[in-house]
């Protein structure tokens, strides 16, 4: 038993079951046991590793996407560059870096990372300490300025709650205790929110609804800057269109476990509902594109094949490799999906596809692709 869930049990014992979202935070984030203040959680050697520790050409092409859309703007003099959940800050370095190619880009760029825990934060100072940047573990301290908001596998970390429909009626799934071991049970009593409203419809008895109190107030926040000030949004994740069902999982070394083996040592995540990000932001969002897609349409094949031919033969295989891995069917390139959040008058970002403008990503996609080679 490790010491988070002696303190979990503890306060079960004294105050009565949690939340999954509360079990989550506690999980994840407590200050010193939690998952993310660990060591080397991150990267091959951890529990899981993301598209920027696979490859350079993920940043790249991400910084390169956001450079277009800041010209798309009028190249403004003073904008947010914002992400969110920035890890080990591999994507921001090389989003800067590529980034840099474009005249201006870099010099008119405020780096905003969030970021909730200590030790991550550590490691970004260490790894972007050539930059100017600002740490904030609230989005509401975001300057009121055009902003590109970025999150890479940010919202499948996030805390959600459970309810589960029974007789006609919600209650919330909660973590309590059997035999002084944790295990997961139902409310007493039905409860309400407002996004359950809308449930019924689509479910029957014994289903599960997953809703993210954070996930919605977030992409609210996004929306507000993008429609008042400008700026769009990329948001990389996996999960799909609409959410039903169960999605709650424990990762640990790259295997799968028991959501309450050893609280703290294992990673949590849920499957992302991006209909529920892209209708709460209140802005204009684009279709649901999987990343292999969206970075094939930026140019990625275009950069795998500079990388190979400015790189020694003995790397040839590791960006072949990469490349796959990013972008294939059977790995990343389907599993992980991209949703662009604009501004209604505004274009979708380079690479998506929006409603209303079937095609604005090709002549976008190439021009990103032009850049990347010049």
């Amino acid at each position: 038993m490790t010491k988070l869930e002696e303190l979990i049990i503890h306060r079960i014992q004294e105050t009565g079951p949690i939340s999954i979202a509360t079990y989550m935070q506690e999980c994840l984030l407590h200050p010193s046991l939690g998952f993310y203040n660990q060591k080397d959680v991150l990267g091959p050697d951890g529990s899981f590793i993301t598209s920027p520790e696979i490859s350079q050409m993920f940043g790249e092409i991400l910084g390169l996407c956001l450079a277009q859309y800041w010209i798309d703007l009028n190249r403004p003099d003073r904008f947010a560059l914002v992400e969110f959940g920035p890890g080990k800050a591999t994507l921001m370095l090389d989003i800067l870096r590529a980034g840099s190619s474009v005249k201006g880009f870099i010099e008119a760029a405020e780096i905003f990372l969030v970021e909730a825990s200590s030790k991550l934060r550590s490691e970004q100072k260490t790894k972007l300490s050539k930059f100017n940047v600002n740490w904030i573990d609230d989005d509401l301290l975001i300057p009121k300025i055009p902003t590109l908001f970025i999150a890479n596998e940010f919202f499948d970390a996030l805390p959600v709650n459970q309810y589960q429909r029974k007789n006609n009626l919600w209650y919330e799934i909660q973590v309590g205790l059997k035999n002084n071991q944790l295990t997961l049970g139902l409310s007493h009593r039905p409860t309400t929110h407002p996004e359950l409203e809308g449930r019924f419809s689509e479910s029957m008895n014994g289903d599960i609804v997953e809703i993210s109190n954070d996930a919605i107030r977030i992409s609210k926040s996004i929306g507000e800057i993008i429609n008042n000030q400008g700026g769009c949004a990329l948001i990389i994740d996996y999960g799909d269109w609409h959410s039903l069902g169960s999605t709650l999982q424990a990762l640990k070394s790259h295997k799968s476990k028991n959501i309450f083996d050893k609280p703290g040592k294992v990673d949590l995540t849920c499957h992302v509902d991006f209909e529920a990000l892209a209708k709460n932001s209140g802005c204009a969002y684009s279709r649901l594109t999987t990343q292999g897609v969206f970075l094939e349409r930026l140019g990625i094949s275009d950069r795998a094949n500079q990388l190979l031919k400015n790189s020694k033969p003995k790397n040839h295989k590791s960006i072949i490799s990469a490349h796959r891995r990013l972008t294939h069917p059977d790995e990343m390139g389907t599993l992980f999906k991209v949703l662009g959040l604009y501004a209604r008058n505004e274009s979708s970002p380079a690479g998506s596809v929006s409603y209303t403008h079937l095609r604005a990503h090709e002549t976008r996609g190439n021009l990103v692709c032009r850049l990347l080679l010049e």
